[in-house]
């Protein structure tokens, strides 16, 4: 039985909110206010955090009276001041020092914004996770709004003004109608406690911190170390004491209103702990070069590097869902059969189905997605609830002290802080759920129906370009200093490169051979990675030097013939996937020619998984204004025109990588 402590909060017995206007403003009817105050600027004018309002009713009491103000215990506000105040006089005037009374701690919390006065009490009530717009809870908004620029859109005024309860005494206000602001009273800044991050990291915001590592560094290790991870935040990292960190709560809310909540320690010390290898990829990885390629996108312009690899270790999402006494119509775990009351076969009746059931996530800083029930529940899904990464506890940036991992899928499910868990009847109501992460056609404009199609879940294949080494010299070096894997092919064989279509290779290699005798040839080494979502297993990589015309064959590097824990492996750093299916990305590594008198040459890759999807040769056809899933061809030009070999493309604009010939 389980020691965690369950709750009932069925529909039935459950208070409902102070006023029924506000019992259900959802970030999907459009972005309340306290999507307002959180979502941040780590998608530069990206539209899809802007202008999703279908607007709120007029703000009311249970008697319809729109006068009426929550003031608690606080007397009655004086009437309007006489003296120079033109302002409309129906509505009441406060004295900053009343509004800061209404703080976090007050029940009634109250902000400011220029002169004006709001009462977000209700709005606090009714929408989880709304405690982090308490920040400014007694104070003015507006300090918060000068970090998060976004929020001063005109139809977030619109939201903000439906709270509207007065305005602030004149006597209150400096020469320029604004607040005086009390001397030492100062903004805290939400991110003062974020962590220090690795100074290799490329960094493309830095409030809320989003970097990635670059290319040199991003695939040298089957595993990504921990200080090397590409960081993806929407917000500040939330901050919990490691002395704390074991009563870290976790609830869990199913369909039929129960609720029960897990600490950490109960977590770690009551379920079997799990291990999987899996990738993490941010849906805009490679965004820069769909933009370079076609167009303007909305997003963070990634490089190669929003993507990494970890070994996560957990309990089963499966495993916390069935103790808690999940069912559904054909998922009735041994635990919950145990529970259910004897000879009641007509309850079983009203169960729902598992495929109309959704798990919502969400985090501490109120972050939140979903996955459909049955990819949570699949025994080869292997969906965890992580608290450690490669070994340690999880760093701050990727969710300490609780998150979800869900392998084979887009990062954006993965949610960080984890706080709550919901089996619902429908997806995460979330801005990230319903109106961010999703894929539109080429034609379909920076304003596109966001209900017209479904969240990105499963990812697709993709493949990148990670080091280049130009000249023997310069390849003698990178093995020497274990940047490049050793191997026993020659740097300046054919292999099986050919053009496209041939049947009979070692004829063409003859042909090709005798006609490019006085060619000048320079050996070279790529070496980069290969994932596809869904656990489906890299197969192949295709790899051309010379823009697509002749093709070969790379090296896969990290293959699944040897143990998990062998230590011939552990000591290469070239651990293999562990799990039911292929979550872990795949190195690779080639070696050829570049060839001919030109001073640039194009090296192209391309990847094959088991169910021989491949990835579209050019980002015309996939274009998105919003930058998602950017999985052309990686295309990047090699200039030998100089005694340094300048490498140039996605990845590589944002870093030098520059090697002596």
């Amino acid at each position: 039985m389980s020691e965690g402590k369950r709750q009932n909060n069925s529909p039935k017995d459950s208070p409902g909110p102070r006023r029924k206007d506000h019992s259900r403003l959802t970030l999907y009817a459009g972005v309340s206010l306290f999507s307002v105050l959180l979502l941040t600027l780590s998608q530069p004018l990206s539209f899809v955090h802007v202008g999703h309002h279908d607007g709120h009713g007029n703000k009311h009491d249970d008697n319809d009276n729109p006068t009426k103000i929550n003031t608690g215990d606080t007397p009655p506000p004086p009437p309007p001041s006489a003296s120079g105040d033109q302002r409309d006089p129906s509505l009441p005037r406060f004295r900053l020092a009343d509004v800061r009374k209404h703080d976090a701690k007050s029940g009634s919390p109250w902000v400011t914004s220029g002169d004006k006065v709001y009462d977000i009490t209700d709005w606090v009530a009714a929408h989880p996770g709304g405690d982090v717009i308490l920040r400014a809870a007694g104070h003015s908004i507006d300090p918060y709004w000068a970090i998060f620029t976004i929020h001063k859109a005109p139809h977030v005024r619109e939201i903000l003004e439906t709270y509207l309860i007065g305005f602030v005494d004149i006597a209150d206000l400096d020469t320029h109608g604004k607040p005086k602001i009390a001397a030492g009273e100062a903004l805290e800044d939400p991110f003062a406690s974020d962590p220090t991050r690795d100074e290799r990291l490329i960094v493309l915001t830095q409030k809320p911190c989003n970097a990635e590592p670059a290319p040199p560094q991003l695939a040298r290790d089957f595993t990504t170390p921990n200080e090397l991870f590409y960081v993806r935040n929407h917000m500040w990292v939330p901050v919990v004491d490691r002395a704390e960190a074991d009563q870290h709560k976790l609830t869990v809310e199913l369909p039929d209103g129960d609720v029960r909540e897990y600490t950490l320690d109960e977590l770690r010390t009551r379920f079997r702990h799990h291990r999987v290898t899996a990738v993490l990829q941010c849906s805009g990885n490679r965004r820069s070069d769909m933009t370079k390629s076609v167009g303007k996108t909305n997003g963070l312009q990634w490089g190669t590097g929003a993507i990494s690899n970890a070994v996560w270790e957990g309990v089963l999402l499966r495993d916390v869902l069935a103790d808690a006494g999940l069912k559904t119509t054909d998922w009735q775990p041994l635990r919950a059969i145990e529970d259910a009351p004897q000879g009641n076969s007509d309850e079983d009746d009203d169960l729902p189905e598992t495929d109309s059931l959704h798990v919502q996530l969400t985090g501490m800083e109120a972050y939140a997605a979903s996955i459909p029930l049955p990819v949570a529940l699949d025994p080869r899904g292997e969906v965890l609830l992580a608290f450690a990464m490669n070994g340690q506890p999880l760093p701050r940036d990727h969710g300490y002290p609780l998150r979800a991992v869900v392998p084979g899928f887009v990062a954006a499910r993965s949610v960080k802080w984890l706080s709550k868990i919901a089996v619902s009847d429908e997806e995460s109501t979330s801005q990230w759920q319903r109106r961010d992460y999703k894929l539109f056609g080429p034609n379909e404009g920076g304003a596109p129906n966001w209900d017209k199609y479904p969240a990105i879940q499963e990812m697709p294949i993709t493949s990148a370009i990670t080091g280049v080494w130009v000249g023997q010299k310069v390849i003698k070096q990178a093995l020497q200093k274990g940047h490049l894997i050793s191997s026993s092919t020659s740097s300046t064989t054919m292999g099986s490169r050919a053009e496209p279509g041939v049947r009979d290779l070692q004829a063409w290699q003859s042909d090709w051979n005798k006609s490019n005798q006085k060619t000048t040839t320079t050996p070279v080494a790529v070496t980069g990675y290969a994932y596809s979502g869904g656990g489906r297993e890299i197969v192949r990589v295709d790899i051309s030097v010379d823009g697509g015309r002749t093709w070969d064959q790379a090296v896969l590097l990290d293959q699944k013939d040897r143990e998990y824990d062998d230590e011939e492996n552990k000591s290469k750093k070239n651990i293999v996937a562990r799990g039911r299916r292929d979550f872990a990305w795949k190195r690779w590594r080639y070696e050829g020619a570049l060839l001919g008198d030109s001073s640039t040459s194009e090296i192209v890759v391309k990847a094959t998984d088991s169910a021989y999807n491949t990835q579209p040769e050019r980002h015309d056809g996939i274009y998105n204004v919003r930058g998602n899933l950017a999985t052309a061809w990686h295309r990047v030009t090699v200039d030998t025109s100089r005694k340094t070999a300048t490498v140039s493309g996605c990845g590589f604009d944002n870093t030098e990588d520059k090697t002596k010939k």
